[in-house]
């Protein structure tokens, strides 16, 4: 069975693995409708008793996820649901894993980073936290999970330098848990899933509870950047960078979405 959304389509055929497959044309932008569907596609998971294992890709595979985009219509929660999203997945049974292809930065890095587990393509993935260099600061979960996962200096060196990173160097960080060759990509991440799928879930979800008070971080720390993060739209450093943005290309398929980890530092 497929299950079709706006910006998810969801594939059931394999029992216990959903596949998820995330469309927002043209670049795969994170908006506050995905973020409403990703909290609706949360309650699914948690109401199917024989799901162990959830996959998210990209139908684009020049954008797993670009970053975060406010031009669409507003959430139907008033500001979308995505630090009880992340929470509610990390701490449900069952295993979820991002496998990247293209551009994902800002949420969309902040999304991959809230799932359990991140495999990325060698050759197609590219990783960066631009916030700081449009003026605004990372919103969704950056600040607080990427020193969980690299370390304070190397989480300071991808906020503050706003810069891009190929999938080897997120894997030597940490970012993720492994670069693969994109001929293997998709095969190896099959095998390890077939692998899960075979264990038993009661065991699968105890061993994943005991491994989430070590590794997840504070959800009201979360949601005060959230807050702060709405806030720095009105900063005078977004206000003065936005009409730059818009002008060169920001959230439109291009050159400057393509390679912005360095355009970001030429405004």
């Amino acid at each position: 069975m497929t299950n079709a959304t706006k910006k998810l389509i969801v594939d059931k055929e394999i029992p216990g693995h959903w596949k998820v497959t995330l469309s927002n044309p043209p670049i795969n932008l994170i908006d506050d409708s995905m973020y409403d569907d990703l909290y609706d596609l949360v309650g699914e998971i948690e109401a199917d008793p024989e799901l162990k294992v959830v996959t998210f890709e990209s139908a684009n595979p020049d954008f797993f996820i670009a970053h975060y985009s406010s031009a669409e219509p507003r959430s139907r929660f008033g500001v979308p649901p995505w630090i009880e999203t992340a929470k509610r997945l990390a701490a449900s049974n069952v295993l979820s894993i991002a496998v990247i292809r293209g551009r994902v930065r800002g949420g969309g890095s902040e999304f991959a980073m809230a799932l359990d587990m991140r495999f990325a393509s060698r050759e197609r993935a590219v990783f960066g936290q631009p916030e700081v260099g449009t003026g605004l600061i990372p919103g969704g979960g950056a600040l607080q999970r990427l020193p969980l996962l690299v370390g304070r200096a190397r989480a300071l060196e991808i906020v503050l330098g706003a810069q891009d990173y190929d999938a080897d160097t997120a894997e030597r960080y940490g970012w993720i848990n492994r670069a693969i060759p994109e001929a293997q990509l998709d095969a190896q991440v099959a095998e390890f899933v077939k692998r899960v799928l075979s264990f038993d879930k009661r065991v699968l979800a105890v061993s994943k509870a005991a491994i989430n008070t070590a590794g997840l971080p504070v959800e009201a720390e979360l949601q005060q950047t959230q807050d702060t993060f709405f806030q720095t739209f009105g900063w005078d450093g977004f206000k003065a960078r936005i009409p730059k943005l818009m002008q060169r290309g920001i959230g439109k398929v291009g050159e400057f979405e393509l390679d912005l980890g360095k355009h970001i530092g030429e405004l």
